[in-house]
């Protein structure tokens, strides 16, 4: 679609935009001088940046610090005061941009009387899959999640680690270039965090972008490559995890650091 775009952008004005091809493709989200309000309460305060396709970029801040507003803005479930944020090139605004992200809220839940395979089923009814199509893209997922043969059980029977896989299994339904994962590993046991941590290592050949909100700092650490703080709705730093930890540090010291600035 972009390649069109600028295809027919060249064949009007006569100038190469092979370029601006490049720079658009290799930016998954853009967001842009963003503020976002609530009466007289600046919940998001122009804040700007970028997240590269493929990127497993870390969203971190303490409790009130604006990121859950930031994910509501990407998911277009709010919009923002001023400013613009696009997904793979499209405001957020527009439904097509909705159709390109998977998300993992953090309390998510299961209707204990569904089984796996019954709750996929109605989320791949909400993408617009039906029939063998449905069928086929559940069946991946599931594969993907490790919870093949157990779909069919209700989900009473599940543990919190088999609930939180089946829930990554419907935000990967129709393969989305951005997964947007808000706490996945919360409550879980060591066993259940190393299964989410391996799923998300498995779809980084795929080329999926994933932002993580997370406070388990050391599983940021293990997953993602950048991350950028917020505090009070700015953010006070984002970079690479390897350039913000100094040698003597951890990533909590740093966390903790810009937490405390920002107050």
């Amino acid at each position: 679609m972009l390649h069109e775009y600028y295809k027919s952008r060249e064949n009007k004005t006569g100038a190469s935009c092979l370029n601006c091809i490049e720079k658009r493709l290799l930016i998954m989200i853009a967001i842009d001088s963003v503020i976002k309000k609530f009466g007289t309460v600046t919940a998001v305060d122009n804040i700007t940046y970028r997240v590269e396709t493929g990127e497993y970029f870390a969203l971190l801040g303490p409790n009130g610090a604006g990121k859950t507003t930031v994910v509501r803005m990407l998911l277009g479930f709010i919009r923002p005061t001023s400013g613009r944020i696009t997904i793979d090139g499209i405001p957020v605004s527009d439904p097509e941009a909705r159709k390109r992200v998977g998300y993992l809220a953090e309390h998510h839940m299961i209707p204990y009387y569904l089984s796996g395979f019954e709750y996929l089923r109605r989320h791949a009814s909400l993408i617009g899959l039906a029939g063998k199509d449905a069928l086929m893209e559940m069946d991946r997922v599931l594969e993907v999640v490790s919870m093949k043969g157990r779909e069919k059980e209700k989900s009473a029977a599940y543990s919190k680690g088999m609930k939180q896989r089946i829930g990554l299994a419907a935000a990967l339904l129709g393969q989305p270039k951005v997964l947007i994962l808000d706490e996945p590993v919360t409550g879980l046991d060591p066993i259940g965090i190393r299964g989410v941590r391996n799923i998300l290592e498995n779809l980084r050949d795929d080329g999926v972008t994933v932002l993580l909100n997370s406070h388990f700092l050391s599983e940021v650490e293990r997953t993602c490559r950048t991350l950028a703080i917020m505090n009070n709705g700015k953010i006070l730093v984002k970079d690479s995890i390897r350039s913000i930890i100094e040698d003597d540090q951890t990533l909590e010291d740093v966390f903790i650091k810009y937490a405390q600035k920002g107050k």
